[in-house]
């Protein structure tokens, strides 16, 4: 099956060896994981799609791939459009799509294990009200034909010490143990990989780019756990750090474990938990309560050692990056350069620290056209030369024992033209209102986003993704439950409260479609404000990233005097804390692009 029309074709044949009249296919695993294992990378293997988010739907005479406004461009350029139709997320959605297009008496199969409980609800009645029916498969049908798919990684877990971690794995989980007992709960399943790493101060090297290991758990109201893992992943060092108080067993065991609880009554959490989960659980007669996994919001509010780490962590990767930015100043222009060997040299850099563990995501290294895909790939196929008069866009980040980093700086390969100035300098100055934003404890990111647009907005101008996200420590580089984004929330809830110790990144962009793209992106930290006569709490955010902003976009004279001291007081905390690390070349170098901007006129 060479082509991806071949596999298409191969797949409709299975669906109809498994008496199915049509399969979808989403971008999971059995943990409704971001990023997933090669394994897992059913879509991209059946379409081509290299995005990290989306879902086909397969009937026997069409298909179509539902996307968002991210992959708007790259789903055209990757996946045929003699084979597939191509469906706006959120204007359409698969359980939409399907009871408009299958036909009455249709089965439509699904895997349970890489879908959550409502969304297979909501299908299921789409799919009735047509008189059609969704049903879950026992094998995926895609694994039948895949005849080079990946195995599962054999990679050892580690432990992350608590000198990282901050607090020990017994403490979290006598933690969840309370949290249980008021709950009225004898256990809580946990199945998202981030939340077993973070519960039990554990890594791994299982998905790429994010230090998480195929684990699920389940943590009892006593304080105890199990931990489903394959065996041949825990070493000595990790038994012993996981103590008499966790319980190892197969992975392979894990559903019949749950098909054991008879009786009990178990948290799951609906957003982060397949439909497999829950059907184990009421076929064994438990009472499930439908509750968020307890480490989400612990695990987003950073404690003191986080903090610290992250801190450590961004000027390591500044310095990195500093560095990175003087070689693409001194060479892009010279136009010998592609997004593939930039990506690899800032990769260098960070690797030079000694430190360096992964990157936290595939570099976004985008030159022009390209950088109008906010996550635009790039590959052998799609590699494209750096040339003077465009913009290059690298959105990129480290993974390293005490943070995980996200920054996104956009460049001028020689010199940039009225209109890439006055759309950076837009995307500045809402870079810089979302920073130095005050607001009252419990205040959402929907009610900040519309300041990173307000000026883009002045323009008739706008960008297609969120603001901001929550980050991990030594974890994903998206984490939940905070965000910076329109009301319009993931499951359809509110928006999640900002807490004081939340990390979230701050990328307003703008993407002119076949030309170009730019994104100013730092990380930030929730911190308390001390406002005199405030009445009630309020926060604000601690910058964390420190990397110059490219001056040659900046239209100094369209800065506000408010945003002029921002930007050289940002400038002036990057020589601060960056200029130390770096050879004195670079600090030369650095000393020049962290001078005042309010006395250069328009540069």
């Amino acid at each position: 099956m060479s082509t991806h029309a071949d596999r298409l074709r191969a797949l409709r044949d299975q669906l109809s060896q498994q008496s199915l009249d049509g399969f979808v296919v989403p971008i999971s695993d059995e943990h409704m994981s971001e990023y997933v294992g090669g394994y897992a990378q059913r879509l991209g293997w059946l379409t081509g799609f290299g995005g990290s988010a989306g879902t086909a739907v397969v009937l026997p005479a069409e298909a179509a791939i539902f996307t968002d406004g991210r992959y708007t461009l790259q789903v055209r350029e990757q996946v045929s459009a003699d084979h597939w139709s191509y469906q706006p997320v959120p204007e359409v959605s698969v359980a939409e799509w399907l009871s408009a297009h299958a036909p009455a008496g249709a089965r439509i199969g699904y895997d349970p294990w890489l879908h959550t409980a409502d969304w297979a609800k909501a299908a299921g009645d789409a799919l009735a009200a047509k008189g059609a029916t969704l049903v879950a498969v026992e094998r995926n049908p895609i694994d039948a034909i895949w005849a080079d798919q990946p195995g599962r990684s054999d990679a050892r877990l580690s432990v992350q010490a608590d000198e990282h971690a901050g607090v020990s794995s017994a403490a979290k989980r006598q933690d969840m143990a309370d949290w249980l007992k008021t709950e009225g709960a004898d256990a809580a399943v946990l199945s998202a990989l981030d939340s077993v790493a973070w519960t039990f101060n554990v890594r791994g090297k299982d998905v790429d780019r994010t230090p998480v290991a195929l684990s699920f758990a389940l943590v009892r109201d006593d304080g105890t756990a199990d931990l489903f893992v394959a065996p041949d992943k825990i070493g000595d060092d990790v038994r012993q750090h996981l103590g008499n108080g966790v319980r190892v067993h197969d992975i392979a065991r894990f559903e019949a474990h749950l098909r054991g609880l008879a009786g009990r009554t178990v948290a799951v959490d609906p957003e982060r938990s397949v439909a497999a989960i829950f059907s184990a659980l009421e076929a064994a007669g438990a009472t499930v309560l439908r509750r968020r996994d307890p480490s989400v919001l612990p695990r987003a509010i950073k404690n003191a050692a986080e903090q610290a780490g992250h801190r450590a962590a961004q000027a390591r990767d500044g310095a990195a990056m500093a560095r990175f930015l003087k070689w693409a100043a001194e060479t892009l222009p010279g136009g010998g350069e592609t997004e593939l060997s930039a990506a690899a040299r800032l990769e260098a850099f960070r690797a030079e620290t000694g430190l360096l563990e992964d990157l936290s995501f595939d570099s976004i290294s985008a030159t022009g056209a390209h950088g109008a895909s906010p996550h635009y790939r790039v590959t052998e196929e799609s590699n494209a030369r750096i040339e003077p008069g465009t913009l290059y866009l690298i959105d990129s980040g480290g993974q390293y024992r005490d943070g995980t980093t996200d920054i996104t700086r956009t460049i001028a390969v020689g010199t940039p033209t009225a209109e890439m100035r006055d759309r950076f300098t837009r995307v500045l100055q809402g870079h810089i209102a979302i920073d130095r934003a005050v607001f009252p404890d419990g205040a959402r990111g929907s009610q900040l986003d519309s300041f990173a647009r307000a000026k883009l907005w002045e323009a008739g101008l706008d960008y297609g993704h969120g603001t901001g996200h929550g980050v991990g420590s030594f974890l994903g580089v998206h984490e939940g439950p905070q965000r910076i984004a329109a009301s319009t929330y993931p499951g359809g809830g509110p928006a999640e409260p900002l807490r004081a110790g939340m990390i979230l990144s701050n990328e307003p962009g703008y993407y002119k479609a076949g030309h170009w793209g730019i994104r100013i992106e730092n990380l930030v930290l929730i911190e308390p404000r001390e406002i005199d006569g405030a009445e009630g709490r309020f926060l604000g955010f601690e910058t964390l990233t420190f990397a110059p902003i490219d001056r040659t976009l900046i239209d100094a004279d369209a800065l506000s005097g408010d945003e002029r001291m921002w930007l050289d007081a940002y400038h002036a905390k990057v020589l601060q804390r960056i200029g130390p690390l770096v050879d004195a070349d670079t600090r030369a170098w650095l000393t020049a692009q962290c001078a005042p901007i309010s006395g250069d006129g328009a540069a």
